[in-house]
């Protein structure tokens, strides 16, 4: 498929995505082909109700395709199904060399263990994983190991030794939090009173991107005061709960607000002008992620900054696989290529955003 056609393509599976909702399970190309858990109650073992004598029998021995079971957080926001999209929608047009077993953990850590244990019984030539949370790995990750089935971190990473898994592909976390601060200094003249919104509580996301941030602020910008920072957990609905609280407890010393992504950020501008104030203006405002409502709402004005954070990692991610299949080496870290987002040019950039 040539380029400018599989950028169209995907752009129509991330904005069916994105219709469909956080809470709507997404019908893909990949999802008829690929043994997919549904996102229900016990969604996680991906493979866990197949039965007996499938899972004794590992799939890929003696299979051309590359074999690759992957464990998704869930969907948690419209990053996470715009990661989702991309992946599903990758293998879905490349059935004729991946097979894919897809897992929706539904932001449970001990979904994304089952649904790994259900791959190596299997047998898959690959896992993929994106952690709910950095710890507690270090058991699955070696049955993986001894199995001999390497393991690739997407987008979050796991603190865990290097030599259970084979690479890592996605963000500087650290940076994006550096950068973030950088630009609430800038647009606060170096001074004033914020609040921070984090991620899910032990996700090397929010870990890092409020050490990034934090690490700043202290280092660089001591006119800038964090009256309080407090878990959104990576969702709209939390986001503007959180912000509630805030602006309860602050009102108007709160000059500008901090969040880890930008579904918190949307959640939080629903919060500041339920309560009186003007998003952007009032209170400024610095996410991370550039997903599309983020752009309108700059464009509209109520937003300031997003420090984007690339999702669109399916191409990346199974090339990095068959690498592995076939023996050849990879890099530990895979950096994804990100840029940062301001107001002021979010109207023009609006179009070409793909997700």
């Amino acid at each position: 498929m040539r380029k400018k056609t599989w950028s169209l393509v995907l752009c129509a599976a991330m904005a069916a995505s994105m219709m469909a909702g956080c809470g709507a399970k997404q019908e893909t190309a990949a999802t008829t082909a690929a043994t997919t858990a549904a996102p229900a109650a016990d969604t996680a073992a991906a493979a866990t109700t197949a039965p007996a004598a499938e899972a004794a029998k590992p799939e890929s021995k003696g299979n051309d395709k590359l074999v690759v079971g992957f464990a998704q957080i869930g969907q948690e926001s419209g990053w996470r199904d715009a990661e989702t999209a991309s992946i599903q929608f990758y293998a879905g047009q490349n059935l004729d060399t991946i097979d894919l077993k897809f897992a929706d953990a539904q932001q449970k850590q001990e979904n994304q263990i089952k649904a790994i244990k259900s791959f190596i019984d299997m047998g898959v030539d690959v896992i993929g994983l994106a952690p709910v949370v950095e710890t507690g790995w270090d058991a699955v990750f070696t049955e993986a190991k001894d199995a001999g089935i390497p393991i690739v971190l997407v987008d979050r990473k796991a603190d865990v030794d290097e030599s259970l898994y084979e690479t890592f592909i996605g963000s500087d976390f650290i940076e994006e939090g550096k950068n973030a601060a950088i630009e609430m200094s800038n647009l606060l003249g170096g001074e004033g009173k914020i609040v921070e919104l984090e991620g899910t509580v032990g996700a090397s996301a929010a870990n890092d991107r409020k050490k990034g941030f934090d690490d700043e602020i202290a280092a660089n910008h001591t006119g800038i005061e964090i009256l309080e920072s407090q878990t959104g957990d990576f969702t709209r609905a939390k986001g503007k709960e959180v912000m509630e609280s805030f602006l309860k407890t602050y009102g108007d010393q709160i000059k500008g607000v901090y969040a880890h992504n930008d579904d918190m950020m949307l959640g939080a501008i629903e919060a500041i002008k339920e309560a009186g104030f003007k998003p952007g203006v009032d209170i400024k405002t610095v996410s991370v992620d550039g997903v599309k409502g983020l752009f309108e709402a700059m464009a509209a004005g109520e937003a300031n900054v997003t420090v984007e954070c690339n999702p669109l990692l399916g191409e990346q991610f199974f090339t990095t696989c068959m690498k592995l299949k076939n023996g050849e080496p990879v890099e530990k870290w895979v950096k994804s290529d990100e840029g940062i987002y301001r107001q002021d040019t979010a109207a023009a950039d609006l179009p070409n955003r793909k997700y």
